[in-house]
């Protein structure tokens, strides 16, 4: 007989053994939890009419449709488990915790495999990765104008022993126009979700936990509203760096891209450039002119921060200024100017 776990003691052992996700590929595909492993006792299609026949004709209808499905899986399902398994255990689970996960934990158990599968499944999993944004936590907000180096600086802060989380890491893309340029496709917002879960749940949120200013969106996928109702809350610190430093930031960092991307970028933004700015704009990349470029665009990205940032009417905004672009030096000033004015930051 397998063990039912909670989400908790679930969480803990998969740090030891596999989990295995007995949902259709189009289930998984949608959001799963980090590091799972997908053996699906339906197709996409085969999970379809199941379900349709359980509405149409009712529970035993579709079990015994199931049962025709899977009967000549399942030698392939217990050879894929056996490879997965460590010290002959695993962890299993399906949507609700239902026959989908019960019936392949007891295909297991008797294969001889030690199994343990989730109560409520993964709708469990994914109550659990919300509400765990919704918990206290020391949160500081690392802002500045397009071209400060806010991701870089963020990452010194972690090398210097701060607990960062690298939103645009994890949502694959830097939040502009030009933001998925040199990234991989961005993950849906669910599984953008449990990827940060993953990341958030091993901080310790009695201790200062930063983040970068970001909107509630990063490209295609949306922030978890625990967090944003917390990023609009925590003090930001706001590094200040002249245009001129931040056009060669910027230049030095989407120079390195084709011609025909930057320009797709800045069609991107055409409206909101405004038709004479996209026109000079357009030319200046023509003539190879990228500082120019990053000058035009930057008027609209700078107005546009600064307007969102009155918009949220944030309480407590501290101001860091440097003259240089050096990521590792702002990083040092950052801390140090924490250190002395907000050594105790308040939870939200």
């Amino acid at each position: 007989m397998s063990l039912t776990l909670d989400i908790g003691p679930f969480l803990e052992k998969a740090r030891q053994y596999p989990v295995i996700d007995v949902r259709s590929p189009g289930e998984f595909a949608h959001g799963h939890i980090p590091g799972a492993h997908n053996i699906p006792l339906f197709s996409n299609e085969e999970r379809a009419r199941v379900g349709t026949l359980y509405k149409q004709k009712g529970r035993q209808e579709a079990i015994a449709e199931g049962l025709e499905i899977v009967g000549p899986k399942l030698r392939s399902l217990v050879d894929q488990a056996l490879g997965l398994a460590v010290d002959n255990q695993a962890l299993v689970h399906c949507w609700r915790g239902g026959m989908r996960s019960a019936n392949f934990a007891w295909l297991l158990n008797t294969c001889g495999i030690k199994t343990s599968t989730l109560v409520k499944g993964y709708k469990a999993y994914r109550n659990h990765v919300l509400d765990a944004f919704r918990r206290p936590a020391q949160l500081l907000v690392l802002g500045g104008e397009t071209g400060s180096g806010k991701t870089e600086i963020l990452r010194h802060l972690a090398a210097m022993g701060e607990q960062v989380v690298d939103l645009e890491r994890l949502a694959r893309h830097k939040g502009s126009s030009f933001g998925a340029l040199g990234e991989k496709e961005q993950p849906g917002t669910e599984q953008f979700e449990n990827d940060l879960f993953t990341e958030w749940d091993q901080l310790d949120l009695t201790r200062r936990v930063w983040v970068e200013d970001e909107s509630k969106s990063i490209g295609r996928v949306y922030l978890p509203d625990g967090l944003w109702d917390k990023m609009k809350l925590a003090p930001i610190v706001r590094i200040r760096l002249p245009k001129k430093k931040r056009i060669e930031r910027l230049v030095q960092e989407y120079g390195k891209f084709e011609k025909k991307d930057l320009e797709a970028a800045l069609v991107r933004i055409e409206r909101r450039l405004g038709g004479q700015a996209f026109k000079e704009s357009l030319e200046a990349l023509q003539r190879n002119d990228l500082a120019a470029v990053a000058g035009l665009t930057l008027h609209y990205y700078d107005k546009a921060y600064n307007h969102a940032h009155e918009k949220r009417k944030f309480d407590k905004v501290y101001f860091v200024d440097s003259d240089t672009a050096h990521a590792g030096a702002n990083a040092e000033r950052i801390r140090a100017f924490v250190n002395d004015k907000l050594e105790t930051v308040e939870a939200v």
